[in-house]
C-alpha cells in the first residue's frame, strides 16, 4: 500500500500544480494587452473612450523601400524614383483598406508620402483597423500650436539700414558679390502661410512673372476646414497668422530698395500652409511634405516632381506635450523626403536651456537638419532647445547647426517688417545659405549629405561650458551650437577654391657646355570668384647646374628657389625666372628638371611637365632624348 500512497500523492502534487499553472497563466492573458491594442497610441485610445469619433493616422505594415535613391546622380532622378516608388507602394496596398473605410461611412484621406491613411473614428473601428495584418500602427493626429507665440515688434519704416544685420552677420552679402544670390534655385516653406504680394516677397514668388500670377504648383493649403481669415482650402498664399511670411522674407526677402532681409534673394520660392490659426497636425505637416516632393495643380491633380524645390525650411514643431505622443509619427515622412534628394531644414525649438529640451518632431530626426538660435553677438539664446535627442532613445547629437534668431527684421503680412525672436527665425537663414550654394554649384542639386557636410564643416567654431549627453561644450560639434554659427562666405569658399594652372618653359632647346639657360615659371589663377592667398613656388635647379640669378625676391635653400606672393586674382598671371649655367665638364646629354610646383591656401601642390633640354657634344653633335642612355 505504501507505493500506492506514494504514487497518489505525487499525483496530486502534479494536479495542484497543473491547476497553479493554469491559473497563473490565465491571469497573465487577462492583464496582458492583445497584439492589436499595442498598435494604437495612447491618445488616440484616451480620446475615443470621452469621444464619439476622433482622428488618428492609420501606418500600413508595408513601406517603400527607397534606399535605391541614393545611388542616382541627379536631384531630378532621386525626386521621379522616389515619387513613383511611394505612389506605387500606396496603390498596391490602400485598395482594400479605403474600401472598408468607404464601406464604414467615415472621414478618411489617403497619402503616400509613407504608405498612410487620415482616418475619423470611433472606438469600434479603431479596434476593427488595429487588427488588420496590414496595419501597422495607429498614430494620434491632435491639432498642435506653433512652437511660439508670433507677436513681432512692429517695424513700418520702410527706410531702414539696408541689409539686416543677421544677413551680413553670416556673410551672405559676400557671397552675393561674388555673382550668387541664389538664382535658379527654388525654396520651400510650410507654415502658417504667406503674404505673396508683400513687396519683399512678390518678385521672388515663382507663381509671379512680373505681370501675371499663376497658383499651380506653386501654392497648397493643408488645411481642408475653417477657422481663420484664410478659411479651407485657400486658392492662393495667405499667411492667418504672420509667423510664415516672416520666415519667408529671412530667405528670399528683397523689395529692390532698402528692404534687404532675406539671405538668396535671387531664389524663388513656393509655399504650402500647414497650420490652421496657428495650430497643425501630424496630417497637415505630412500633407505639405508629400506636396512638395511632387506639387500638384490647385485641384490636387497632376502631382510634377519636376518642380519640387530644393530645400524645405520647418518652423514648426510637434510637441509630446500636445498629443503628439509617439517621436516617430513624421519619421517615415521626413526620411522620403530626403531621400527625393530635398534638403529638410527644421528650427530646433524654443524650450529653453536645458539639455535634451531638442525633442519634437520632426526636429529630432537625423534627416532634419536642425537649426539652433543665435544672438548679434554668436552666442546661443536662452530660448534656444539643446541636445542630445533622447526622446526616441537614439541620443543623437542636435542640433546640426546654429543661426541667428534673437531680434531679427524681416516682413510681416500687409507690406510691413517687424522684429521675432526664436529658432523659427534661425532656420530660414539655413534653407537660404543652402540656396546661395546651389547657385553657384547646381551639380550638388539632391545631395542632401555632401550639402549638410559642406554647411557644417564651414560654421564659425563655437563653444560653451554646458555638457550635455557627456559631450563637452569645449567639444565641437556639441549639443548647445552644433557645429557652430553657419558662415555663408565660408561655405561658398569651400566649394569654390582657387584654381591654379602652372606652366614652365625653357630659353632654349638646345645649349652648349658652359651656356646660360633661363627658365620662365608662370602661374595663372582662374577661378573668377575668389583670389588665391599665401601663394608659394618652387622650383628645383636641375642636377648639374648652378644658380646665376632668379626673379627677386627669392629664397634658397640647397637646390631649392623659393618665391613668394600674397594674393593673386583671377585671370592674373604670376611669372618668374631662374637663370642656370650649365658647367663645361657637364657629362649629361641634357638638362632636365621636374621638381617645381605651387600651391595656395586651401589648395594642394601643382606641379608641371618636365622641362628637357639638350646639351651639344663636340663639333655641335647630339643625341636625341631616345638615346639618353648612351655614353658621352
Amino acid at each position: 500500500m505504501a507505493p500506492q500512497r506514494t504514487i497518489w500523492r505525487m499525483t496530486a502534487v502534479l494536479l495542484w500544480v497543473l491547476v497553479f499553472v493554469l491559473i497563473v497563466t490565465h491571469t497573465l492573458h487577462a492583464t496582458r494587452p492583445a497584439a492589436w491594442e499595442n498598435k494604437i497610441d495612447p491618445w488616440v485610445r484616451e480620446t475615443s473612450a470621452s469621444q464619439p469619433q476622433t482622428e488618428f493616422l492609420v501606418y500600413l505594415t508595408t513601406q517603400a523601400d527607397l534606399s535605391a535613391a541614393a545611388a542616382l546622380p541627379t536631384k531630378a532622378a532621386k525626386g521621379q524614383y522616389v515619387f513613383e516608388q511611394l505612389t506605387a507602394v500606396a496603390a498596391q496596398t490602400q485598395p482594400d483598406l479605403l474600401k472598408n473605410l468607404e464601406a464604414a461611412g467615415v472621414d478618411y484621406q489617403p497619402y503616400w508620402i509613407a504608405n498612410m491613411v487620415w482616418v475619423r473614428g470611433d472606438a469600434a473601428l479603431i479596434e476593427a483597423l488595429a487588427r488588420r495584418p496590414d496595419v501597422a500602427h495607429l498614430y494620434a493626429n491632435p491639432a498642435v500650436r506653433s512652437p511660439e507665440p508670433f507677436a513681432p515688434t512692429l517695424d513700418r519704416i520702410q527706410d531702414s539700414d539696408g541689409i539686416e544685420w543677421n544677413i551680413a552677420k553670416v556673410h551672405a552679402p559676400d557671397v552675393w558679390a561674388a555673382g550668387y544670390t541664389g538664382q535658379t534655385v527654388v525654396i520651400g516653406g510650410q507654415d502658417t502661410g504667406y503674404d505673396w504680394q508683400h513687396p519683399a516677397l512678390i518678385n521672388q514668388y515663382r507663381g509671379w512673372n512680373g505681370t501675371a500670377v499663376d497658383h499651380n504648383y506653386n501654392w497648397h493649403d493643408a488645411i481642408h476646414t475653417t477657422g481663420s481669415i484664410c478659411g479651407a482650402d485657400s486658392p492662393f498664399p495667405c499667411d492667418d497668422n504672420g509667423h510664415g511670411t516672416h520666415t519667408m522674407g529671412t530667405m528670399v526677402g528683397d523689395d529692390g530698395g532698402s528692404n534687404q532681409i532675406g539671405m538668396a534673394p535671387g531664389a524663388r520660392w513656393i509655399g504650402c500652409r500647414n497650420m490652421n490659426a496657428n495650430a497643425g497636425t501630424p496630417a497637415t505637416y505630412a500633407e505639405c511634405y508629400q506636396w512638395f516632393i511632387a506639387p500638384t495643380d490647385l485641384n490636387n491633380q497632376n502631382p510634377d516632381p519636376a518642380k519640387a524645390p530644393d530645400v524645405i525650411s520647418n518652423s514648426w514643431s510637434c510637441p509630446v506635450s500636445e498629443g503628439c505622443t509617439d517621436p516617430n509619427v513624421l519619421l517615415t515622412v521626413v526620411n522620403n523626403v530626403r531621400a527625393a534628394g530635398i534638403v529638410t531644414v527644421h528650427s530646433a525649438g524654443n524650450s529653453g536651456a536645458n539639455c535634451s529640451t531638442i525633442s519634437n518632431p520632426g526636429g529630432i530626426y537625423d534627416s532634419s537638419f536642425t537649426v539652433g538660435a543665435t544672438d548679434s553677438t554668436d552666442n546661443i539664446a536662452s530660448f534656444s532647445s539643446r541636445g542630445p535627442v533622447t526622446v526616441d532613445g537614439s541620443g543623437r547629437l542636435k542640433p546640426d547647426v546654429s543661426a541667428p534668431g534673437v531680434g531679427v527684421r524681416s516682413s510681416i503680412p500687409g507690406g510691413g517688417y517687424g522684429y521675432a525672436s526664436g529658432t523659427s527665425m534661425a532656420a530660414p537663414h539655413v534653407a537660404g545659405l543652402v540656396a546661395l550654394l546651389l547657385s553657384t554649384r547646381p551639380d550638388l542639386a539632391g545631395q542632401v549629405d555632401q550639402i549638410e557636410a559642406i554647411i557644417k564643416n564651414s560654421a564659425l567654431p563655437r563653444t560653451t561650458t554646458q555638457t550635455c549627453g557627456g559631450v563637452p561644450g569645449s567639444q565641437v560639434p556639441n549639443n548647445t551650437y552644433g557645429w557652430g554659427r553657419i558662415n555663408a562666405w565660408g561655405s561658398f569658399d569651400s566649394i569654390n577654391p582657387p584654381a591654379l594652372h602652372l606652366a614652365k618653359t625653357a630659353s632654349s632647346t638646345f645649349v652648349d657646355r658652359g651656356d646660360i639657360l633661363t627658365y620662365t615659371l608662370a602661374v595663372v589663377q582662374t577661378n573668377v570668384l575668389t583670389p588665391a592667398t599665401n601663394l608659394v613656388l618652387t622650383d628645383t635647379l636641375p642636377l648639374g647646374t648652378s644658380l646665376v640669378t632668379a626673379t627677386e625676391p627669392f629664397s634658397q635653400t640647397g637646390s631649392t628657389i623659393t618665391w613668394n606672393r600674397p594674393t593673386l586674382a583671377s585671370g592674373d598671371i604670376w611669372t618668374t625666372q631662374l637663370v642656370v649655367q650649365v658647367p663645361a665638364d657637364m657629362t649629361q646629354q641634357w638638362v632636365e628638371n621636374v621638381a617645381y610646383g605651387a600651391l595656395a591656401d586651401g589648395l594642394t601642390a601643382v606641379s608641371g611637365p618636365p622641362v628637357t633640354t639638350t646639351i651639344g657634344l663636340p663639333n655641335r653633335i647630339f643625341f636625341p632624348l631616345a638615346t639618353k642612355n648612351s655614353g658621352d
